[in-house]
């Protein structure tokens, strides 16, 4: 069955060549371009990506990402933007996107991209043999792509579990950054590492906010650790 993508992209220079590629490779490709019809489409559900331009007519791309995100979207998403400053990529990181594109771009890395983040969204990310969560505490599900602390779901991004899972299946070791780096982002990520560290950051609060027993431990110089216990133990 083909993934199905959201192209949010106003400018037919761009999307219609966009389009015609991603559905050389066999997606299935739906595009919209205002930032109205985006968020109606991310509210339906049943996309596992969206590729969006922050340059829209009605609204900013970013205003728009973070507010799928606020309403429980949990699929990828893809910024595309001429704004290609360090900054401009931690912001649009801190609003829940998973990975940023600048432009101009070659087709190749963005198809490569996408590849990426699918296939982070269908694969387990974590150990066959990883030891059971305590009960009652944080427990990661690789086979749902879910996290719950205390039976609820934490409402986590694909690149968020996916930093979470890995930290899980050795709970209590630490994960070197460049681990963390190479399995989450993998060799198609050509931006900062500070993307690690902003998604960290967003996993620690949403662990906070829930409640859940657990907290995401910096080692100074060499990573992260995930330790039972709440964040003022």
């Amino acid at each position: 069955m083909a993934h199905s993508i959201l192209l949010v992209e106003d400018d037919d220079g761009i999307a219609l060549p966009l389009t015609r590629a991603l559905e050389r490779e066999q997606y299935a490709v739906e595009r919209v371009g205002t930032a109205q019809a985006a968020l109606a489409r991310t509210a339906a559900g049943h996309l596992p990506l969206v590729i969006l331009d922050l340059g829209l007519p009605d609204g900013d791309g970013l205003d728009v990402c973070r507010q799928a995100r606020e309403d429980g979207f949990d699929g990828a998403v893809l910024i595309l933007t001429a704004r290609g400053s360090e900054i401009d990529r931690v912001v649009g990181l801190d609003v829940g996107a998973d990975d940023y594109l600048a432009k101009p771009f070659s087709l190749a890395e963005l198809l490569a991209r996408v590849r990426a983040l699918l296939r982070r969204r269908t694969g387990p990310a974590v150990r066959s043999d990883a030891p059971p969560s305590p009960s009652g505490g944080l427990r990661v599900d690789p086979q749902s792509r879910q996290a719950f602390a205390a039976g609820t779901a934490l409402p986590v991004t694909a690149k968020e579990f996916d930093v979470l899972a890995e930290l899980d299946a050795v709970r209590g070791s630490v994960v070197t950054r460049e681990h963390l780096m190479d399995r989450v982002w993998d060799e198609n990520w050509f931006g900062s590492t500070k993307t690690l560290d902003v998604t960290v950051a967003r996993l620690r609060q949403k662990l906070l906010t829930s409640g859940a027993p657990a907290q995401i431990v910096t080692v100074r110089g060499i990573g992260f650790r995930l330790e039972d216990g709440p964040a003022d133990a």
